[in-house]
C-alpha cells in the first residue's frame, strides 16, 4: 500500500488480528522501535496507528515506557474496529453473542419509530433492499444479499429519527459483514428471514408502529439465536 493512510489502516488490522489471537496481550510493553520491527512500516505510521489504538482505549504510550496493551475490558466495545478484530479471532460468538444482546435491545424500538418517522426516501430505500434480499437470498448470493442487508439496518436506525440509534449503523454493518465474511451464513438465508424483512418494510411504509417492532425482533432474534453457542 502506498498511502500512508493505508499503511497505518493496514498496521491497525494488523495490531487487531495480534490482539485477537493472543500474540500480544493486556500488560504488555512495546517500544517504539519494536512496533516498527514488528509490522514493517515506518516511525511515523506507527505512530499514527498508535494515536488511533489509544483513542480507542487499546494502548497507553508514555515516554520512556512504551506502548502498554491495557486491558480487554476497557477497550471501546462498541468501536468498528474493535468488532471486526474480536470477529476475526476465538472470541467471534461471544461477540456475534453481545452484539445480538444489543440489537435486541435497540433496532426493535428503532423499527417503532421509523414507522412514524421515516421519510418517503427512507421507506423507499426500506422497501427496496427487502425485495434485494429476497432476490439474492433465493439465488444464494450472499455477498450481495449482505449489500441489501445492510442497507437495511442502516437506514432503519436513521430512520428511528434518533441520533444515538443512527450511531450504531456502522457496529450493525459490522457483526453483518462478519457473520458472511466467516462462513456463520447458511448457503440460502432463511427464508422466514427475508419475509420479516419485508414485512418490517411494509409496516413502516404503513406506519404501523407495533408491527415494524414485533417484527423486527423476530429478525434480530434469529440473527442472534443462529450463532449463540449455548
Amino acid at each position: 500500500m502506498s498511502t500512508t493512510d493505508g499503511l497505518h489502516g493496514q498496521m491497525l488490522d494488523a495490531v487487531g488480528a495480534d490482539l485477537a489471537s493472543g500474540e500480544l496481550t493486556p500488560g504488555a510493553v512495546l517500544s517504539i522501535d519494536r512496533l516498527e520491527q514488528r509490522y514493517g512500516v515506518s516511525r511515523t505510521v506507527v505512530r499514527e496507528a498508535v494515536r488511533v489504538l489509544e483513542q480507542l482505549g487499546i494502548v497507553r504510550s508514555r515516554r520512556r515506557v512504551g506502548v502498554t496493551i491495557r486491558p480487554a475490558a476497557e477497550w471501546a466495545a462498541l468501536s468498528p474496529y474493535v468488532i471486526r478484530w474480536r470477529l476475526a479471532g476465538p472470541q467471534r460468538l461471544d461477540q456475534l453473542r453481545e452484539i445480538g444482546e444489543l440489537r435486541l435491545g435497540v433496532e426493535p424500538l428503532a423499527a417503532a419509530l421509523a414507522a412514524t418517522r421515516a421519510n418517503p426516501e427512507q421507506r423507499a430505500t426500506l422497501v427496496t433492499a427487502a425485495g434485494g434480499m429476497l432476490v439474492t437470498g433465493t439465488q444464494g448470493d450472499l455477498t450481495t444479499y449482505l449489500e441489501h442487508d445492510v442497507r437495511f439496518h442502516t437506514t432503519l436506525l436513521e430512520a428511528s429519527g434518533n441520533a444515538a440509534f443512527a450511531s450504531l449503523s456502522p457496529l450493525v454493518a459490522e457483526a453483518l459483514s462478519g457473520r458472511t465474511r466467516h462462513d456463520l451464513m447458511p448457503p440460502k438465508p432463511l427464508p422466514e428471514a427475508i419475509r420479516w424483512h419485508r414485512d418490517v418494510a411494509e409496516a413502516v411504509t404503513l406506519g404501523d408502529a407495533e408491527a415494524a417492532e414485533r417484527t423486527m425482533r423476530l429478525i434480530v432474534a434469529e440473527a442472534r439465536d443462529a450463532v449463540d453457542p449455548r
